[in-house]
């Protein structure tokens, strides 16, 4: 079990973006989804990303593991290539575990158009947009879940305010918290928490229940949901 403590100020603004929407719409490479999702029954998954720019670029698409998880799961192909403007590319992602997953897993893909170099241009700067998008592999035999986020369960004591994460889900959230009854802002370290995961965020608030904008499977926000608080003598142990 994976516990992390951090020390949060009282009364920050609540109602700041989601960070899990779907990417802006703009030139460059646009990925389909907001969300790439692995089935590991399927061993593998695929995304088309379109080239929205008017020339032709070079498509790179690179994977990233998030700080608590950096267990090498995934080859993605191709990691380079060439994509006229308004044509669209194939992105695989192919699965390479060893063991049986237990749990889902989460990691990142970014994909950036990076135009090739024109020597009649060298005096010009080229301006590239990074998509970069949430991968979630799904275990084979795990049911679905369509709001994990209601599994999660929240502890006050000592002052440390505790979320743990039991499930075998990754729940994504805003980072935004609302401490009732007194209305108090709070902020979340990261917009996800792991399987298996705990924790905890010093307050000077005595709430009963917090409210948050929870993300669905997808990426998109969902609407505020209230869990409730239980108050325990000691803090939860790992």
């Amino acid at each position: 079990m994976t516990y992390f403590i951090y020390r949060l100020a009282a009364g920050l603004a609540v109602g700041a973006a989601i960070l899990i929407a779907a990417p802006a719409q703009a030139e460059g490479m646009i990925p389909a989804t907001t969300v790439v999702l692995v089935h590991e029954s399927e061993r593998e998954a695929s995304l088309l990303v379109r080239n929205d720019d008017k020339t032709a670029a070079l498509l790179y698409s690179s994977l990233e593991d998030v700080p608590e998880d950096q267990e090498s799961l995934l080859i993605v192909t191709p990691p380079v290539t060439r994509v006229e403007p308004g044509k669209s590319q194939l992105v695989r992602f192919i699965l390479q575990n060893r063991e049986p997953l237990k749990t889902q897993r989460l990691k990142r893909v970014t994909f950036e158009g990076i135009q090739p170099k024109d020597p009649s241009k060298s005096s010009k700067v080229a301006v590239t947009v990074r998509q970069n998008l949430p991968v979630i592999i799904h275990p084979k035999g795990l049911p679905l879940e369509r709001e994990p986020w209601k599994l999660l369960a929240w502890t006050l004591a000592d002052g440390k305010l505790t979320v743990r994460n039991d499930s075998p889900y990754v729940v994504r959230l805003a980072q935004n918290l609302r401490l009732l009854p007194s209305d108090t802002g709070a902020e979340f370290p990261r917009t996800y928490i792991l399987p298996g995961e705990k924790i905890a965020i010093e307050t000077d608030a005595a709430p009963t229940s917090v409210e948050f904008v929870p993300g669905s499977l997808y990426g998109f926000a969902m609407p505020a949901y209230q869990a409730q608080i239980t108050s325990a003598a000691t803090p939860a142990t790992e």
